[in-house]
């Protein structure tokens, strides 16, 4: 039907959307010369340990709530129907696990880093190896989250590309680099109200226009997008209840259990129960957000029925269909469709800043303190405020790559996904496995990585070759659940010609399997490897290290048996002060000059654990 005329933007649309960059950046500066005034590594990175539950619950919700899931949910309930709704049951385990094991191991551990646990569970080498794959999952994704919504606004409205990127990328630097992680935390509160604002205006008005929310039911059950509970086991269906509620949990642990930018969030807590009470409060605002995208999925149903914007050629990807739906739906109300992209742009910035800040701890902590530990906690600070603003210049760098990509775009999205499971991996083989060794952690999320990146450029690479004449093929992008799930943009082909075998069945594994599969090679690989080279002992095990699962489930076993197993290790007490000695132990032996096998035996055989500085 040609081209569709783009629908501009009014003066009071763009005010709108300069007022939420102003307000985000008043934030930062407010932050920037109040309080502590950023002066320490400590209230840069971490906001001296001093927030709430509810800053911290609505900034965990904010910073994977990215700009991508925004448009991609609604799109995905479009096309495919209410099926992905059940993602939903998979919040309950995904946010209650860490409430109850990660962050208690974290939190008494007073750790500055994610990747700083696994020094002390294994050794540098393996803390390394994990900060440089965090690194190398940011920053291709950063530039790429920043770039793929202002293109679906550019080609929807007309909006300047660059001049939208640019402006984010430097408030977003501006504020983060000024006002540190408090800043970062606040004006995600912030930037979560103008999401859900926005969210909101687009249903209220679309349900208005439809007829009413009865009408709207109507036409989405006649069109068959209110789907059934589908109990298919087939691990292969892109989406099904199994794959949504149990695939959905290893998802859900990867970014709220290890991801640094959630751990981060969970250590800046005064203490360890209002870290525990924001997973909690996370969770029925995630079922929220969940809800909006269904329902402005099925108000898009609605108004297009079968013929979207999209078959229409009126667009050309499903993101900037979603936004053609809010300008079409909003046009006569100005303002409106500029609550909607403040409020996508808001997720982005979300995004982003916690991005910024995440990397710019991980680097400080992992890979310049470790080796200067003499260094003056004042040029620490300015180090760490030039790391910030160094990650913003280099996201900018990245969003420009990222429009020279093309259709590798999704490929370079999907690469976010393909890293967060061999990362929990890593961390589930540390946390429960005491017999796990150093040689086994690092095996294993090198096999992890490899199988992660073959499944999923497989998977990509088939998808580009798959001939134009083969019937019912899917070639819908899958929406994002959220930044770490970013395998959800790639696509999994489902032809009803035949079900795939062998290694095409490999690469026809539905996304939401992703993270469990390769977190699951990891922890086999790591212990068998384990196994051969030696299995760590109960007495080398730095204290707090490892949660008590086993000794739990084991429970009925002897306690002589149990010891052989390495099943009677407790958690630190929740009591900083009796925590100290066994911190300052376990950081000790992390900085030590020589980590050798033969000094940890030296370790495990001193009546009082005390660690040498030199092998013995």
């Amino acid at each position: 039907m040609g081209d569709v005329v783009q629908m501009h933007f009014t003066t009071l649309d763009y005010v709108i959307f300069v007022i939420l960059l102003v307000a985000s950046t008043g934030i930062g500066l407010f932050y920037a010369f109040s309080g502590g005034r950023q002066r320490t590594t400590q209230e840069f990175l971490l906001a001296d340990r001093s927030m709430s539950c509810f800053p911290v619950s609505l900034s965990l919700l904010a910073t994977f709530q990215s700009a991508v899931a925004i448009l991609g949910a609604p799109s995905e309930v479009y096309t495919h129907g209410t099926q992905y709704w059940f993602l939903g049951c998979s919040y309950f385990l995904g946010l209650l696990i860490p409430a109850h094991i990660f962050i208690p191991v974290f939190y008494r551990l007073r750790l500055s880093s994610a990747y700083e646990y696994l020094e002390l569970r294994f050794n540098k080498t393996v803390r390394i190896c994990g900060t440089v794959t965090f690194i190398f999952q940011m920053v291709i994704y950063m530039g790429v989250v920043l770039y793929a919504p202002a293109l679906a606004l550019n080609a929807v409205t007309g909006f300047d590309l660059w001049g939208a990127v640019l402006a984010m990328g430097l408030v977003c630097t501006l504020y983060t680099t000024l006002g540190g992680l408090k800043a970062v935390i606040w004006t995600d509160v912030f930037q979560t109200i103008v999401m859900f604002a926005g969210q909101l205006a687009v249903i209220i008005v679309g349900t208005h226009q439809a007829g009413g929310i009865t009408e709207v039911w109507r036409k989405a059950q006649n069109g068959n997008r209110i789907s059934g509970l589908d109990l298919n086991p087939d691990p292969l269906e892109r989406h099904t209840f199994w794959t949504l509620s149990v695939g959905g949990i290893f998802l859900m642990l990867a970014l709220y259990g290890v991801n640094q930018a959630q751990v981060q969030r969970y250590l800046s807590s005064r203490t360890e129960q209002e870290a525990v009470m924001s997973c909690y409060v996370v969770f029925p605002c995630q079922q929220i957000v969940l809800t909006l995208g269904c329902l402005m999925g099925l108000v898009m149903y609605a108004r297009y029925g079968e013929d979207s914007p999209l078959d229409k050629g009126y667009v050309q990807t499903n993101d900037q269909m979603v936004l053609y739906f809010v300008m079409d739906v909003l046009r006569d109300l100005p303002g409106l469709p500029g609550l909607f992209v403040a409020c996508l742009f808001s997720g982005a910035l979300s995004t982003i800043s916690s991005a910024f800040n995440s990397l710019a701890t991980v680097t400080m902590e992992d890979l310049i303190k470790p080796y200067f530990p003499a260094m003056k906690e004042s040029r620490a600070t300015l180090l760490s405020k030039g790391l910030a603003l160094g990650f913003g210049m280099v996201c900018l760098a990245m969003a420009y790559i990222a429009s020279l990509m093309g259709s590798v775009l999704q490929a370079a999205l999907s690469i976010f996904g393909m890293v967060g499971g061999p990362l929990l991996g890593v961390f589930c083989l540390g946390m429960f496995f005491p017999w796990a060794n150093s040689v086994g952690a690092l095996v294993g999320l090198v096999a992890g990585l490899v199988m992660a990146f073959w499944i999923g450029i497989g998977s990509f690479v088939t998808r580009l070759s798959v001939p134009d004449t083969l019937p019912a093929v899917n070639t819908t992008a899958i929406p994002s659940i959220s930044n770490t799930t970013t395998a959800t943009m790639m696509t999994i082909i489902t032809s009803a010609t035949s079900r795939p075998t062998g290694v095409q069945a490999l690469y026809s594994l539905s996304y939401m399997w992703y993270s469990a599969h390769n977190s699951a090679t990891v922890v086999l690989v790591g212990l068998i490897v384990s196994l051969f080279t030696g299995p760590m002992k109960e007495k080398e095990l730095t204290p707090g290290t490892v949660y008590p699962v086993l000794s739990t489930l084991l429970f009925f076993l002897p306690e002589h048996y149990k010891e052989k197993l390495c099943c009677v290790t407790k958690l630190l007490d929740k009591s900083p002060a009796l925590n100290q000695q066994p911190y300052e132990m376990a950081q000790k032996d992390a900085n030590a000059v020589s980590y050798s096998q033969d000094e940890e035996k030296c370790h495990g055989e001193e009546v009082v654990v005390v660690v040498q500085e030199t092998a013995m």
